[in-house]
């Protein structure tokens, strides 16, 4: 019978443990942790970003009002539904001129994902059809949560978003993520993980729009 040398059986343990939750913790600028998730090689936060500084210690505005936030072009921040009891447990809510600020909006030594980070974890998970059920979170979904294993440790939160006009929707029901990675002039990639289903959709947002954020360590 054939003996399973050093290298196969380390070959096999990767294959079984394709996700790991981290017992690290990393620190942004306000001394706010979060937990972090490796997925395919990356590190990842496993919580939505919940700063309200860049990294250069300026402070980025709230913005509540929702006609002042329909005219940003400058970077800002939110509670959905201005509620603070909603940051608790969502983080806060971004527009894209906050997440490509060259001060940076994510903690030293990470970088918000990009697009192609974004695909990669997509694909390594299933790809777009499937991935959704394997990052959703299992609760605070309304039902059906279709598919919700959360199996890869990345515990996606329905956070919802805020409209360029400032209206705030689907909280509970819908996912948003920015990517650092800009489509246009007006628009920016992003992606929307759904209650009714395990899809990962891929979509160009305003820039003016307010998504959650995630970031990946430096490599």
């Amino acid at each position: 019978m054939k003996r399973t040398n050093i290298f196969e059986l380390a070959m096999l343990l990767m294959l079984f443990c394709s996700f790991a939750v981290t017992n690290a913790q990393i620190m942004d600028i306000e001394s706010k942790t979060y937990k972090t998730v490796i997925i395919n090689n990356l590190e990842w936060t496993a919580e939505n970003l919940n700063v309200e500084h860049y990294r250069n210690g300026d402070l980025i505005p709230q913005v509540k009002d929702k006609e002042e936030w329909s005219k940003l072009t400058t970077g800002a921040w939110c509670y959905y539904d201005n509620d603070t009891n909603n940051g608790m447990v969502y983080g806060k809510i971004y527009n894209w001129y906050a997440v490509n600020d060259p001060r940076g909006l994510s903690p030293e030594g990470w970088h918000i994902a990009t697009d192609s980070e974004w695909d990669g974890l997509i694909k390594y998970l299933g790809d777009y059809l499937e991935a959704g059920g394997k990052i959703k979170a299992n609760d605070l979904w309304e039902s059906p949560n279709k598919g919700a294993t959360n199996e890869s440790g990345f515990t996606a939160l329905p956070s919802g978003l805020r409209y360029d006009v400032g209206e705030f929707n689907f909280s509970r029901v819908f996912a948003y993520f920015w990517t650092s990675s800009e489509s246009d002039n007006e628009t920016a990639w992003a992606h929307l993980i759904s209650y009714k289903n395990t899809v990962v959709f891929r979509f160009n947002g305003y820039k003016k729009d307010g998504y959650a954020v995630r970031c990946v360590k430096d490599y």
